[in-house]
């Protein structure tokens, strides 16, 4: 990876239902995805991820964004995971976890979907006040509708 920093961008979004985050992770990643994109989708826990599993084959009626968990598919285009990274995803980390994980520095871009709940809300604010202290470039994104 270059010497560049990790550019963060917030995605806040105009609702309080925690299940929002996943439906606007599904619209990035395809996306991303379409654009030619690799993608890993940082889950909190494994019902996190079963849930943004079922939504990516769903969400968008006909078709559906190819993915694999990444257990299963280390090396795929879009993987979902719960610990670390695996290294040859480098591109793109969605964050949908409630704390920064470690091995957000190696990637190229980091995603952050926010809501209106509070729990959301302040973990958000501890996550943008780490990656500004740490003098990561920060862009935020105020969503006017879904």
């Amino acid at each position: 990876m270059t010497s560049e920093k990790t550019k963060v961008d917030f995605y806040i979004l105009p609702s309080a239902d925690p299940a929002a985050r996943l439906d606007f992770a599904c619209k990035l990643t395809d996306k991303a995805w379409r654009l030619g994109h690799r993608v890993y989708l940082h889950c909190t826990d494994t019902a996190q991820r079963q849930a943004l599993d079922e939504r990516l084959w769903r969400f968008k009626g006909e078709s559906f964004v190819p993915h694999s968990h990444v257990e299963d598919e280390p090396d795929g285009v879009i993987v979902m995971g719960i610990a670390d990274a695996p290294a040859s995803h480098q591109d793109l980390m969605i964050n949908l976890d409630l704390k920064v994980p470690e091995c957000f520095k190696r990637f190229a871009r980091v995603a952050e979907v926010v809501v209106e709940d509070p729990a959301v809300r302040q973990a958000a604010r501890e996550s943008f006040r780490f990656y500004r202290e740490q003098g990561y470039p920060l862009q935020d994104h105020k969503l006017q509708r879904l």
